[in-house]
């Protein structure tokens, strides 16, 4: 997003090229284990001065498991390190550009009792999103069709992200009873006013437009000329940003979001998600849907209505501290946060989120606590604790690459 990062990463890069040269989609179709052929869920294209990554698996609408993340991971690595390759590209196969994490392969391990690869699957994961913020080379991503959740994640930090009119974006993970991870708690704090506070909560999705408009995507273009900017970020011999930055520009077009924009409730939507807590949040709403006939606040009423309490109020909390945190900061916190939602001790909300809307699909979760007034606040500060004394913490290269705020 241009606001929080492209500044500070485009003169870090400008810096390290000289270096370099010379030196409510979720994915349901899985039943697999996390790993399966790494030589297949990610191709690899080679370019000039470039490597392109391409998520391969449009059956699962390129959902991320732990053999797309580890590939992926060492992928970036070795292209790093290679002083030939300029600059790196990230796209998906099919019609999506990624639906995030493989959330039912993780249910069906959970309920085998293995959170270990669960687990690994989150610590390989939160370091590649840790990769692609701190890289030493420019990184483009092109967001064509659905990206969510994780697939976000590992595109977001990244110097440019490219959206099209097929681009819909969303964090719903409240509406499976879980909050929003892969670093979300770090861009989404970073959004004007409180819009990441809403995307969080409701789970709402924005399409590329809007994306362009608020940050999370650098650049716009149509979908019809996505094979022009490949074959014109192929053939640069480069890894200077701004030379990546004007090839995109010169096919970039300027757009603006729709009339019915949550965009353009900026004003209604920051006076009611500002407040401190989500109860707070719910009445402000009620207030000007009964003062005003405000039909996209009744609308928001209804979506916050279909989440999980207990995870309103984790994903409420977690985004406030993005706002004054580090993205290895968030991300260690965010990986604390999905061990305790994936061992149950606290709530089995996750696996009950999921099993009500994409395994049964009775779309009638039981969540527990069953309203916010049973939420406590031990509930939520145990969240934001380790799951024993002994649990590793997520460790990240943050001594070897600059961390960015």
């Amino acid at each position: 997003m241009q606001s929080f990062k492209s500044a500070s990463i485009l003169s870090r890069l400008l810096q390290n090229s000289r270096l370099v040269s010379h030196s409510r989609s979720f994915c349901n179709v899985s039943t697999n284990a996390l790993v399966d052929e790494r030589e297949t869920t990610v191709l690899v294209e080679g370019k000039a001065s470039s490597r392109t990554a391409i998520l391969n698996r449009p059956h699962a609408l390129n959902a991320l498991n732990f053999s797309v993340v580890d590939r992926l991971l060492k992928l970036y690595k070795n292209w790093e390190d290679d002083p030939d390759i300029g600059f790196l590209v990230l796209k998906g196969s099919g019609k999506a550009f990624s639906a995030g994490g493989d959330i039912v392969t993780i249910y069906n391990l959970l309920k085998q009792g293995n959170l270990q690869d669960c687990k690994d699957f989150c610590w390989t994961i939160n370091n590649l999103v840790y990769l692609v913020g701190t890289l030493l080379k420019p990184h483009v991503a092109l967001l064509n069709g659905i990206t969510m959740g994780g697939g976000a994640g590992i595109s977001i930090p990244g110097t440019f992200r490219v959206a099209t009119e097929k681009t819909v974006f969303a964090t719903p993970e409240t509406l499976i009873g879980y909050h929003p991870d892969a670093g979300a708690s770090f861009y989404l704090s970073h959004l004007p006013g409180y819009l990441g506070e809403y995307l969080a909560l409701t789970g709402d999705k924005i399409n590329g437009a809007e994306m362009i408009s608020c940050g999370l995507a650098t650049h716009y273009l149509h979908s019809a000329k996505i094979p022009l900017i490949e074959e014109q970020l192929g053939k640069l011999m480069t890894d200077d940003p701004s030379v990546i930055e004007r090839s995109l520009e010169n096919c970039g077009e300027i757009v603006h979001p729709d009339p019915t924009s949550v965009l353009h409730r900026i004003e209604t939507l920051n006076k009611c998600f500002s407040h401190d807590t989500v109860e707070e949040i719910i009445d402000a709403l009620e207030s000007e849907a009964a003062k005003k006939q405000d039909a996209w606040c009744v609308s928001t009423l209804r979506k916050l209505q279909e989440t999980a309490p207990l995870s309103l109020k984790v994903s409420l909390r977690s985004i406030r501290e993005g706002r004054h945190q580090t993205l290895d900061q968030c991300l260690i916190r965010e990986y604390r946060m999905t061990v305790q939602a994936f061992s149950g001790q606290i709530t089995n909300d996750f696996c009950e989120g999921v099993r009500a809307r994409l395994v049964d699909r009775d779309f009638a979760p039981k969540w527990d606590p069953p309203s916010l007034d049973k939420v406590t606040d031990d509930m939520v500060d145990q969240y934001f604790s380790r799951l024993t004394a002994f649990e590793p913490e997520l460790e990240l290269p943050t001594q070897q690459r600059e961390a960015f705020t």
